[in-house]
């Protein structure tokens, strides 16, 4: 059950350590040694104690992104962001062949994944798993739109009606929450059918292994101005995090 976790650890390396950990209001963040910065929200629900306790600065990243697996949604937030260290670090993107601009020269919304796929789900049946920002003026129009949420608005389906629009959608976009919160692997499960499956939000790894396990297109942030990226997330900065990064996507080859 754990072989897309495993695959995501298995690859940061050893020599790595954590930098810095901040457990802000519903994200995390962590930065590595090498000055990779990662962050991870994670669900406000009822949690059990950390298996992990001490100071966790100094620790390998890679023992770090072991607490992924955790049920305490909060620590698994905090493994989640360790992983997105490794994988989201300027360098370690690039040379996995993602184009990381200067923010000067490319605007955000040219790799935002529902603007620039509004003429790909035209007409067909899209499900997106996270209620996100401007979906419904940006997808309702052109397609036939359903929103799952684990806690629903007015017009959302509630989370277990995944069992059921994902096998029927044409294109499945879904959260990057999924991560730590575990459902990620059986969202994949019942996405199969898709034409094309996005992990969406700032906290998806850019990371090919999860191409493996029927992902084909990884929108996610890398973060690139650290100091503000960690404001943010303490609550001294009230800017979005996508002003610390530049908003990337990563396609299966």
């Amino acid at each position: 059950m754990w072989e897309l976790y495993d695959a995501l650890i298995e690859q940061i390396p050893d020599d790595i350590t954590a930098a810095g950990i901040i457990v802000g209001n519903e994200i995390t963040y962590v930065e590595s040694s090498t000055g990779g910065a990662g962050i991870a929200p994670y669900r406000q629900y009822l949690e059990r104690a950390p298996t992990i306790t001490g100071n966790k600065i100094g620790m390998p990243l890679k023992e770090l992104a072991e607490c992924v697996k955790s049920w305490n949604f909060a620590e698994a937030s905090i493994g989640n962001a360790a992983i997105n260290a490794w994988y989201n670090h300027p360098d370690t993107a690039k040379r996995a062949g993602i184009d990381v601009p200067d923010r000067k020269r490319v605007q955000e919304r040219l790799n935002d994944p529902f603007i620039n796929s509004q003429n790909l789900v035209k007409g067909k049946m899209v499900c997106v798993v996270g209620h996100f920002p401007f979906i419904e003026e940006l997808f309702a129009p052109v397609c036939d739109l359903r929103i799952v949420e684990w806690v629903p608005i007015e017009g959302d389906y509630p989370y277990s009606a995944c069992e059921y629009l994902l096998p029927e959608c044409d294109y499945a976009y879904l959260t990057c929450a999924s991560i730590g919160d575990k459902s990620l692997p059986r969202l994949l499960e019942l996405s199969e059918n898709a034409k094309k499956v996005t992990l969406v939000g700032p906290a998806t790894p850019l990371a090919a292994p999860l191409f493996d396990f029927g992902v084909d297109d990884l929108s996610g942030l890398v973060i690139t101005d650290n100091a503000l990226a960690s404001r943010i997330i303490s609550g001294a900065h009230s800017q979005r995090i996508y002003s610390a990064g530049q908003k990337v996507h990563y396609l299966k080859e």
